[in-house]
């Protein structure tokens, strides 16, 4: 018997529920990766993930080659493929861990619609998740909108331990195209390439669960010039490890904390391990929120139509440093701190009076870690239109400077132009033009007052 097993965000051996009940069956195992170009050519496709998957796929090769197997890559149709596959190797069965993105959903239910009816189990296994979308739900079995009340409930449910890595499996000879590079895909990036693959993953948890960091965790998160957070949200995002895997070493390190504050901090990050949940269970349960506002009170919200503001934001040139600083770590790394993250897309769209979409997309275009469900649920929460119980929530730009880059550390490492600037002068913004910075594009106490304007007429 031979089983494909159908690789897509799961890049590991260990903690692979597809994998590891397709080495239960004692079967022959092809274990397979498509580039789908449908993916590829998407609008939102960042090349510096795309070239994280590729490293990614080169570990995950070399693992299977070191217990037997053989990772096959195609470039194609999934469809198409996976039914070439099953001829091939006459497979009876293909197992994939599921999503949740809209995108993925139909996919998945077209190849089962493919291949079911010509003999072949088609079987998909909960891996994104700590648990399936419709587990966690109130008391009358209702889907949470607020968070609170979802962390609450979910943190009480049982997690599952994760599964070992298979020791060895025996792959058919089949052929595998070599994993191309970027350029021969069609892309390129300035951005440096980040460390990938399952060993650099496990790595990072390593350094992170130091009890210096992981227990000072709530204390450092928010502030953009501290090395304070895990770094793991590429390898979450690609599959490079498992959540199950996290969630565990979170779990023992409770008999670590041996005081109340460390507690707390541990319980703060295993909190944001319950957001990146809860923005998964809100897109499976709302799927229009992909492209339409999770309040839908919200969908007639008045923006500017001003490319030039945009282009400005993007570039790093508002004349707001912490903002500037934040868009120039991006395009720079592909990566930004969450503080951050919060600050520009609540300027973009609250100072700028800019659509949240316009600003999704070009996080998505750019970010090593973009992932549909938690960048639409952040871009959702700071344009105050998504799951938010505080629903109207505007960052003054200086005031979050002063309050987390107080010595201007992390403005004058990405605006080096402003190296010389006092803090205070950072932080009132004025006179920077002096320095050759930009001046200031708008006026934050003016603009929030036209957006609550727009917004609270758009609520009635």
């Amino acid at each position: 018997m031979t089983i494909l097993v159908w690789h897509r965000r799961d890049l590991r051996l260990a903690d692979n529920p597809a994998l590891a009940a397709a080495v239960a069956q004692d079967a022959s195992i092809v274990p397979v990766f498509i580039l789908d170009p449908t993916i590829l050519q998407r609008p939102d496709t960042a090349a510096i993930r795309v070239q994280f998957l590729l490293d990614s796929l080169q570990v995950l090769a070399q693992k299977y080659q070191a217990i037997g197997g053989k990772l096959i890559l195609r470039l194609g149709d999934p469809l198409q493929v996976l039914q070439e596959l099953v001829q091939e190797c006459q497979a009876r069965a293909v197992f994939f861990n599921g999503d949740i993105e809209p995108f993925a959903r139909e996919r998945d239910a077209k190849v089962l619609e493919l291949l079911q009816p010509r003999g072949v189990t088609v079987e998909s296994f909960q891996e994104i998740m700590l648990h399936e979308p419709g587990a966690v739900l109130s008391q009358q079995g209702k889907i949470y909108s607020v968070y609170g009340p979802y962390w609450r409930n979910w943190f009480t449910h049982p997690k599952l331990h994760p599964f070992a890595a298979p020791e060895h499996i025996s792959t058919p000879e089949l052929p595998s195209q070599p994993i191309p590079t970027l350029a021969e895909l069609g892309l390129a990036t300035d951005q440096p390439a980040v460390s990938a693959g399952e060993d650099v993953a496990l790595a990072l948890l390593d350094d992170f669960c130091d009890p210096y960091l992981i227990f000072s965790y709530n204390t450092q998160r928010n502030f953009p010039a501290v090395d304070g957070t895990s770094q793991l949200s590429p390898h979450l995002r690609m599959g490079t490890i498992g959540i199950r895997t996290v969630w565990e070493r979170t779990v023992e390190l409770e008999a670590d904390a041996h005081s109340e504050e460390s507690l707390a901090n541990l319980r703060v990050w295993q909190q944001e391990l319950a957001w990146r949940e809860f923005y998964k269970y809100t897109l499976y349960h709302f799927p229009y929120i992909e492209t339409e506002p999770y309040q839908r009170k919200f969908t007639n919200l008045i923006f500017d139509d001003n490319r030039e503001r945009f282009e400005q934001w993007c570039r790093g040139e508002t004349g707001y440093p912490l903002v500037d600083a934040a868009m120039q770590q991006l395009n720079q790394t592909g990566w930004m701190h969450n503080r951050c993250r919060m600050v520009v897309a609540s300027f973009l769209t609250k100072d700028l009076l800019l659509d949240w979409r316009w600003g999704e997309q070009y996080f998505m275009q750019k970010l090593v870690d973009g992932d549909l469900a938690a960048n639409n649920g952040g871009w959702q929460w700071s344009a105050s239109i998504g799951t938010d119980a505080k629903p109207l929530r505007i960052f003054n730009p200086q005031t979050q400077l002063a309050r987390f880059d107080p010595e201007g550390s992390y403005v004058r490492r990405w605006l080096p132009q402003l190296a010389s600037a006092e803090p205070q002068e950072l932080i009132t913004a004025k006179n920077l033009h002096r320095y050759g910075y930009a001046r200031p594009i708008v006026d934050h106490k003016y603009q929030q007052e036209v957006f609550k304007q727009r917004y609270n007429s758009a609520r009635v």
